[in-house]
């Protein structure tokens, strides 16, 4: 048996991974009296949900809730606690965070898992720029914990104590594709697929004949400019366009635009921050915008939780960020993957080890 299929269990491979574990319980520790301090109530959404999630590229995992009577309902397991989260605002609530299990199907890489750790938390009446100095402060207390001093992933380098790079979602398709997206965003018009698959092509990126304007972008974004983010010092990525708005409000001075960043180190994204969408009308038909989308590329669709749009509309102004906690924990203790800081990962069909 070669020790890249041994078991996670078996001691020689546990010992190996024993380290991080312990940086990652450390850092939980004292990430909890982070938020403590900062007057936040830890709270523990449900996991099993009426719906995954609504965004095109994310999958669920179905299962059935049997009722006492034995008559089964479709149910899910969430993609993100931002649902189950965005009601206790509506609720009253005004600083909430939790730390909990997410699940993804579709999704295993270096960077990816079926089951892993997200860190998401909420500010009412905060601008999004507090989420900002939220992930920089996170990021340097798991860099002091786990006592890194630098940030390193597949050769890329990053100090997580040096202040973040603010870096346009425009300026770096220009910077690292040559690419300018304003080019097919029309002021009140919808996003101009050929014109920026014409960019891209020009910048030697296959293009399917039946990608749109959003999987053009994603594309775009992924080879070329993310490997490029965070490098030397984080990068926070902001101004997206607003196609890629998902659950954020529109910039009310520039309509093309969405208020949302995402933090980068070492060319891998950490965080996604809103400023919180609260119109439940414009949430439903972005929703089922993403769900036809999803039914056209993957056959499948999953639906929409009527009770969260509900509560949408009672949800105070407010900004939310999400943080792949396991990303964060394999940076700050130089794993190559996210299951090598996992104290059990999912179990593997092939018996690969971690």
């Amino acid at each position: 048996m070669s020790p890249a299929s041994r078991p996670f269990w078996r001691r020689d491979q546990y010992s190996a991974r024993r380290g991080r574990l312990a940086a990652r319980a450390q850092v939980t520790s004292f990430l909890r009296r982070w938020f403590d301090a900062k007057g936040f109530i830890e709270v523990q959404p449900a996991a099993l949900q009426a719906s995954p999630g609504n965004e095109t590229h994310l999958h669920g995992f179905k299962t059935a809730l049997v009722l006492p009577d034995g008559s089964p309902r479709d149910a899910y397991l969430h993609t993100s606690p931002e649902f189950a989260m965005k009601k206790l605002l509506a609720a009253g609530e005004k600083r909430i965070y939790a730390l909990t299990g997410v699940f993804r199907n579709r999704e295993r890489t270096a960077l990816h898992a079926p089951e892993f750790t997200m860190l998401e938390w909420y500010r009412a009446g905060a601008p999004l720029e507090r989420l900002v100095d939220d992930c920089v402060a996170l990021t340097a207390l798991a860099a002091h914990m786990a006592d890194a001093k630098t940030f390193v992933f597949r050769g890329r380098e990053a100090s997580p104590f040096e202040p973040p790079e603010l870096l346009t979602v425009r300026d770096a398709f220009l910077r690292y594709a040559g690419v300018d997206i304003y080019d097919s965003l029309p002021i009140g018009g919808r996003p101009d697929a050929e014109i920026l698959a014409s960019h891209a092509r020009g910048s030697g990126l296959r293009v399917a004949p039946d990608d749109d304007w959003s999987d053009i972008f994603s594309r775009l974004l992924s080879e070329r400019v993310e490997p490029n983010l965070g490098i030397g010092r984080p990068t926070v990525l902001h101004a997206y366009p607003a196609s890629e708005a998902a659950l954020a409000r529109l910039n009310p001075d520039d309509p093309r635009l969405a208020e949302r960043f995402e933090f980068y180190c070492c060319g891998v994204e950490l965080a996604n921050a809103f400023h919180e969408l609260i119109d439940p009308a414009e949430q439903r038909r972005r929703f089922a915008t993403d769900m036809e989308d999803q039914q056209r590329i993957y056959g499948t669709s999953a639906p929409i939780d009527e009770d969260f749009l509900a509560a949408l509309a009672e949800m105070p102004d407010a900004s939310g960020a999400a943080l792949g906690f396991d990303r964060l924990m394999m940076l700050a203790t130089g794993a190559e993957s996210v299951e090598s800081v996992q104290w059990t990962p999912v179990f593997d069909p092939g018996g690969r080890g971690p």
